[in-house]
């Protein structure tokens, strides 16, 4: 009921807003993601079917946020790019970062079945935090996601020898030790004479995870009677295994770190 004595306790919400002018990004990350992975026997040290799944959701956000230019996602995060332009829910930080996290959760949860298989029952409650900060150019955007990559790789660069250790009989403390202090090179090299994998010949999606676009395709509307094509343009969302540190990626997409 309007203005009933109630109303009062209105004055203690705080409405903190973003930045205006900024870029924001929203990460959501997995909570105890570890152990949960453990409860449903992802492969180590990447899971092609629970990686996809991420990308899913990460595509489910962009067609329904209109406002989220990109995603980068590695693991069980996900970092979501919105322009410095964006009016979504007024910039109001608690609503863009719980609709964003919730939504995405949402999403692990109804297309889990679909990526992980029957054999693979949700056996508890996935759950994702949120946080949302802002970078006020493009530049300093593009390092936040370059340093999200290149943490991608160096994660996936130690985990793939180690797992490979720790499979092939090694115990994790043994395992640590073959490549404390151990460089690149070490490692791939160990990679390849122990295991007879190529670092470099690994799926892009492990080694530079995994970004998502909007992007346009042409397709022919109809058929006229001569037999000619009428072509139109929709948009689509698309996912990527893509350098994002090097600037051809950019410079393709030079809308997406527009103001």
């Amino acid at each position: 009921m309007a203005n009933s004595r109630y109303e009062y306790v209105k004055q203690y919400e705080q409405d903190a807003t973003l930045l205006p002018g900024c870029f924001i990004v929203v990460r959501v990350d997995g909570k105890g993601f570890t152990k949960f992975s453990e409860l449903h026997g992802f492969e180590k040290p990447n899971d092609k079917r629970a990686l996809d799944l991420m990308d899913r959701c990460a595509c489910e956000v962009l067609r329904e946020f209109s406002d989220v230019r990109m995603g980068y996602g590695v693991s069980d995060e996900y970092s979501f790019v919105l322009a410095p332009s964006t009016a979504l829910y007024g910039r109001r930080t608690s609503k863009i970062v719980s609709v964003l996290t919730s939504f995405f959760t949402a999403s692990y949860v109804r297309w889990w079945g679909e990526h992980m298989g029957a054999d693979a029952p949700l056996r508890a409650t996935p759950a994702f935090d949120g946080r949302a900060v802002c970078y006020p150019n493009a530049a300093t955007l593009r390092d936040y996601l370059s340093w999200r990559q290149a943490d991608c790789h160096i994660n996936n660069q130690y985990n793939t020898p180690y797992w490979c250790l720790v499979k092939s009989g090694a115990t994790p403390s043994e395992a640590q030790r073959t490549l404390a202090g151990s460089d690149a090179g070490f490692k791939n090299e160990l990679l390849f004479s122990r295991f007879g994998i190529n670092y470099n010949e690994l799926p892009e999606q492990f080694r530079k995870g995994s970004v998502v676009v909007r992007a346009r395709e042409r397709f022919v509307a109809k058929v006229r009677e001569d037999g000619t094509a009428v072509e139109r343009e929709r948009g689509r969302v698309a996912v990527l295994h893509a350098d994002i540190i090097g600037d051809a990626f950019w410079t393709e997409r030079p809308e997406t770190l527009a103001p």
